[in-house]
């Protein structure tokens, strides 16, 4: 009889100590939320208590991460966010290999291949192994999912192979969106009319289209509508097909709004979904669409996730630093 991976159950893990829980926990609880968010489970710490709460198979792999957290902390290191990510990439994708995307066969790192842009004479590089994969994964699937820390090229890189698709005339339209969540400032107190105030969401995508686009052209094509940037709502009911499309900053969508999205892909279209598990601003309790996909859709054929880390970040080389720096625990 097969086994029940869908029954809810609990387990505990015992600390030893109130400084190995500070330890374990991270800044602010930060790796504490990344394996909650990661796994969909509810964990409650008490009296040097945690008690783990979910889907069996969740649970499990949840208590197996706080393990191997805890072997570090046992043998006197400090965590860092890098190697939290790792565990759970391992435990969430157990055949991930080191190329960084999910597949039952070993696989060859690809060399970083050119990818054409509209402006004459410039080509976007993957920079990191990891971003070789995720174009790779592109390249290769309709549908792929990356998931990673700010600053690793997941929207830039996923913009760019959109406009080389459209160039090379593969697909004949792209649709940008993201979710308009509010992190701080209201909408409603934002000056101007609806366009105006869901423009700042928007605006890293225009940014990226600037850097491959001559202005006029980035203008000609949002007007004639072969280049759609709008925020995820806006989607609804739509079924587009010879598209490219790229939801970004997905750990902002509900479990809801992740289905919505996803059932918008179309005959010649390919979807890109892209986002960062550890930086969630949904209100508290509303589970992450981005952290419950993986494992909704895993292993299923035609899908690629690809998890990017702090290695593959490529910003000013002091942003690892800050990194840094804001992980390590103030006294």
């Amino acid at each position: 009889m097969a086994e029940d991976t869908n029954q809810t159950i609990q387990n505990t893990i015992s600390l030893k100590s109130d400084s190995e829980a500070r330890l374990l926990f991270g800044s602010h609880d930060k790796y504490l939320r990344m394996l909650r968010d990661a796994f969909n489970v509810q964990i409650v710490a008490r009296n040097g208590i945690l008690k783990l709460e979910g889907k069996k198979e969740q649970v499990e792999k949840c208590t197996e991460g706080f393990d191997y957290l805890l072997e570090i902390i046992r043998k006197g290191r400090h965590l860092k966010q890098e190697e939290v990510e790792k565990i759970i990439a391992k435990l969430v994708s157990p055949s991930l290999e080191e190329s960084g995307e999910e597949g039952g066969e070993p696989t060859i790192l690809p060399q970083p291949q050119a990818i054409e842009v509209f402006l004459k004479g410039i080509t976007i590089q993957p920079r990191t192994e990891g971003q070789a994969s995720y174009v790779q994964a592109i390249r290769k699937h309709d549908l792929v999912f990356c998931i990673g820390p700010a600053g690793t090229g997941k929207t830039y890189l996923a913009v760019a192979m959109a406009l080389s698709a459209l160039k090379a005339g593969t697909l004949r339209k792209i649709i940008l969106a993201r979710p308009a969540v509010e992190a701080g400032e209201k909408l409603g107190f934002l000056p101007g009319d609806i366009q105006a105030k869901v423009n700042p969401y928007l605006r890293p995508l225009y940014d990226a289209l600037a850097d491959m686009m001559e202005f006029a052209q980035v203008r000609k094509y949002l007007e004639g509508d072969i280049i759609e940037i709008l925020p995820l709502a806006f989607m609804r009911g739509r079924t587009l097909n010879d598209a490219f499309i790229i939801l970004d900053e997905a750990q902002n969508c509900t479990i809801k709004q992740m289905k919505t999205f996803l059932t918008r892909l179309g005959v010649k279209s390919k979807v890109v979904v892209t986002g960062d598990i550890t930086q969630v601003d949904l209100p508290s309790g509303e589970i992450s669409g981005l952290a419950d996909v993986q494992e909704r859709l895993r292993g299923v054929n035609g899908i690629s996730f690809i998890y990017l880390t702090r290695k593959d970040i490529v910003r000013h080389r002091l942003v690892q630093d800050i990194v840094d720096a804001y992980e390590k625990i103030i006294p």
